[in-house]
């Protein structure tokens, strides 16, 4: 392998927008998601609408329902 070619591999914590912090390797100084597995409803079992730049209300509004039961 070349000499100094290679970025610099650091230990540091990924931030959920939860809260959840991960102490991961990376070569980015830090980082930060949207969903994690604290939160993601396949890990939870929990339903949880992630809307995504209004998708949700765009689909409720071109169909007209509502979100409650």
């Amino acid at each position: 392998m070349k000499a100094d070619i290679h970025p610099d591999y650091n230990i540091i914590k990924a931030r959920c927008a939860c809260g959840n912090e991960v102490e991961i390797g990376s070569v980015n100084s830090e980082m930060s998601v949207e969903i994690c597995s604290a939160c993601h409803p396949f890990f939870t079992g929990k339903q949880k609408l992630v809307d995504t730049a209004g998708r949700v209300e765009k689909f409720l509004k071109k169909y007209g329902r509502t979100l409650d039961k």
